[in-house]
């Protein structure tokens, strides 16, 4: 008999077998995405990632679950009984007692801020280390897919992604790349205001005394490349503020990564009113806050813009 041990069928079945073929690509990206969540401590399953995305948006019954991850009720309210079990998900009754109303718990809050710093920005960043440039017809990039995740899995993909940025809490001698860094970026566009000297110069006292937080983001090869900070402005209330990257470290996400890691952090302080003020000019950065949940707030802007004269634009996050 000729040995077919090393023949793969299912591809060589072509558009026949698409739907078995696609099922396998994705129970390979799933168990990438699983060895890299589980590599980082998480208890969590990906399988679990879409009914907590959903939860991390608002609370929502098993029925409005069932709409908004796409998969059957039967599998939606196993995989909330899990999450009930492990913590992560509470329930309450509503009105109509026969309906109840899912949200995350304190522990689950928590891990979505890690999940979103730690997680979907790597993943997101390694899925397209193999998409990016795909060519041919749809079967030809399954292809390509597939040669990519075997020559270098998923999670070796997502754990080099990690490895190019990582966090640092501030430290005196950080204090001249704090005022370096957001002195680039305001003078390039604006003016350097007494408000922003104030802080810049001295954020001990302006920022880090009065329980505030400043975190920097840095690459192996460029070194610190950008930093932001949260001024408390009240006992649950904070200003998300001097957030800048460096111009040379483009391409990176750099910005993506801090503000992620800075939207985390204020959680973990209990800020519940977080908001920030800067102007239109700057509208990469005004799309990179609502990508990830700041919206625009009349309210921000009555109470705190007249901090800065450039401020024309005051946002709040709602997530």
């Amino acid at each position: 008999m000729k040995n077919c041990s090393t023949a793969d069928v299912v591809a060589d079945l072509g558009e026949a077998f698409l739907g078995s073929r696609l099922k396998r690509l994705a129970e390979r990206m799933q168990g990438g995405a699983t060895r890299f969540v589980n590599s980082l401590g998480l208890n969590v399953q990906p399988t679990h990632m879409g009914l907590l995305a959903a939860l991390d948006r608002s609370p929502m019954t098993v029925g409005q679950l069932v709409e908004a991850v796409g998969t059957s009720q039967p599998g939606v309210t196993r995989g909330v009984g899990q999450l009930i079990s492990m913590g992560l998900v509470e329930s309450e009754s509503l009105t109509d007692r026969r309906q109840r109303a899912l949200r995350l718990s304190a522990e689950g809050n928590a891990l979505m801020s890690r999940v979103k710093l730690e997680v979907w920005p790597q993943l997101e960043q390694a899925v397209k280390t193999i998409t990016s440039g795909l060519t041919g017809s749809f079967l030809e990039q399954v292809t390509a897919i597939e040669s990519a995740l075997i020559e270098k899995p998923l999670e070796l993909r997502a754990a080099a992604v990690s490895a190019k940025l990582r966090l640092r809490e501030y430290s005196p001698e950080l204090q001249r790349a704090f005022y370096d860094i957001n002195a680039e970026w305001i003078s390039d566009m604006f003016r350097l205001e007494q408000a922003d000297r104030e802080v810049l110069e001295d954020p001990q006292t302006h920022i880090l005394d009065p329980g505030g937080a400043i975190l920097f983001v840095e690459s192996p090869d460029l070194g610190v490349i950008g930093t932001c900070a949260l001024r408390k402005t009240g006992p649950g209330s904070a200003e998300l503020t001097k957030m800048g990257v460096r111009s040379e470290s483009r391409g990176l996400k750099a910005g993506e990564f801090l503000l992620a890691a800075t939207i985390a952090r204020a959680k973990q302080m209990g800020i519940a009113d977080l908001y920030l003020l800067t102007n239109s000019k700057c509208a990469a950065a005004i799309h990179l806050y609502e990508k990830l949940g700041f919206e625009h707030d009349v309210d921000v802007m009555a109470e705190h813009a007249a901090r800065y004269e450039r401020c024309d634009v005051a946002m709040r996050y709602r997530r």
